[in-house]
């Protein structure tokens, strides 16, 4: 059994945290195995980048080990990039992961605790400029990157994609499609670039 932890703040960006539990919360679903929990600073309403209200099923302060660790994006990261508690929660969690994890500029939140410095990581397209100022590799030809147990994916649907990679690490890679099929993830985009 794997229990995995998604953190939300203020205006996180939906779809970062949304789209990879749908994924790891399907994948629980089908094996009856893993424990998937959004993770709040605290547990009371969160609104996030435009305007979803959710409320964290744990506080951080109460969080269980992690398996897996995933940190949304959107601009909310720009204060959990200087909020003390979120940093000393990421460097005491983070160590007893098998996986941490990014969706879009969740990785700027991540290079703030220490955890992506001297890695490969990615973010969102719009930020790549950005994270370039940081003490990182940066990717910017993938939808997600792994370093190590460091895994950082682009935007927001590439944190799906991450998502359905995580289950084939953590299940198998068959297990992964099953999944893929359940949710009818077929990633063909109604209009070309």
């Amino acid at each position: 059994m794997s229990t995995i932890g998604i953190l939300v703040f203020t205006d996180a960006e939906e779809l970062d945290f949304v789209g990879p539990w749908e994924v790891l919360a399907a994948a629980a679903q089908l094996r009856g195995v893993d424990r998937v929990l959004l993770l709040g600073e605290r547990i009371e309403p969160v609104r996030c980048a435009k305007g979803l209200t959710v409320v964290p099923d744990t506080a951080w302060a109460d969080c269980p080990p992690l398996d897996v660790l995933l940190v949304p994006g959107g601009d909310g990261r720009r204060r959990q990039m200087v909020n003390p508690a979120m940093l000393a929660f990421l460097g005491e969690k983070a160590p007893g992961c098998r996986w941490v994890t990014s969706v879009c500029t969740g990785s700027f939140v991540l290079v703030a605790a220490g955890l992506a410095t001297g890695r490969q990581v990615t973010t969102h397209w719009s930020r790549i400029e950005e994270l370039r100022g940081h003490p990182v590799v940066v990717r910017d030809d993938v939808r997600y990157v792994v370093d190590g147990n460091v895994v950082t994916a682009a935007g927001v649907s590439a944190g799906i994609d991450m998502s359905l990679w995580l289950v084939g690490q953590l299940h198998t890679p068959e297990f992964a499609r099953e999944v893929q099929r359940y949710i009818q993830y077929e990633p063909e985009p109604p209009y070309r670039a």
